[in-house]
C-alpha cells in the first residue's frame, strides 16, 4: 500500500483537471499522479513535461521505451516495469524480451541501434561518469543532439521516477475486474 494517500483529479484545482485528463491518455498513472498532486508544482511540472515531450515526438517511442524499461529493470522499480513493459510490447517487443534488456547484446529481438539505445541507459543509470566519448560518436550516428539530451534526460528522469514510486511504495493498479 502507498505510504502517501492518492488524490484524484477532483482533488485538483480546476485548472489543472485538463492536465489530468491529458495524463490519463498517456497511460494509466493516476495512482504516482495521485502521489505526486500532493504537491501542485511536482504534479504540474512533471506531467507538463512528459505529456509535450510525448506530443513533440522527437524521440522515437521504441527508444524512450528500450531506455525506461533498461533503467527500472537495473533499479528493480516494479511499478515502472509494469508500466511500461506494455508499451514496449507495443513497440515490437515481447514481455519476455523486455524481462531480458540487460542481455542486450545477444537479445534476438533487438536491432544494432536498439542494442545502443540500452547500453546508453546503462550507462547513464550505472556509469555516468565513467562514459567515453566512443558512445557518443555512436549516438550521433543515429540520432541528433536534440534527441540524445531528451534520451539522456528521460533516461535520467527515469531512475528519479524509480526512487519516487519505490521509497513511496507507489502500488501498481490492480486491472479493473470486466463487467
Amino acid at each position: 500500500m502507498s505510504r502517501i494517500t492518492l488524490k484524484g483529479r477532483n482533488d485538483l484545482p480546476e485548472t489543472l483537471h485538463p492536465l489530468w485528463d491529458k495524463m490519463a491518455s498517456y497511460g494509466d498513472f493516476a495512482d504516482q499522479a495521485g502521489v505526486m498532486a500532493h504537491r501542485l508544482p511536482i504534479f504540474e511540472h512533471t506531467w507538463r513535461q512528459l505529456t509535450q515531450l510525448s506530443d513533440e515526438a522527437v524521440l522515437n517511442k521504441r527508444y524512450l521505451e528500450l531506455a525506461i524499461v533498461t533503467v527500472s529493470l537495473l533499479n528493480q522499480c516494479t511499478y515502472c516495469v509494469a508500466h511500461h513493459t506494455p508499451k514496449l510490447e507495443i513497440q515490437g517487443i515481447s514481455p519476455e524480451g523486455a524481462q531480458r534488456l540487460l542481455d542486450y547484446e545477444t537479445h534476438p529481438e533487438l536491432d544494432a541501434v536498439d542494442k545502443l539505445v540500452v547500453e546508453y541507459a546503462i550507462a547513464v543509470t550505472t556509469n555516468w561518469n565513467r562514459t567515453r566519448d566512443e558512445i557518443f560518436d555512436r549516438l550521433k550516428a543515429h540520432f541528433t543532439q536534440a534527441q540524445i539530451v531528451e534520451l539522456t534526460w528521460r533516461t535520467a528522469l527515469c531512475g528519479a521516477f524509480n526512487r519516487f514510486n519505490d521509497i513511496l511504495q507507489v502500488e501498481v493498479a490492480e486491472p479493473e475486474p470486466a463487467l
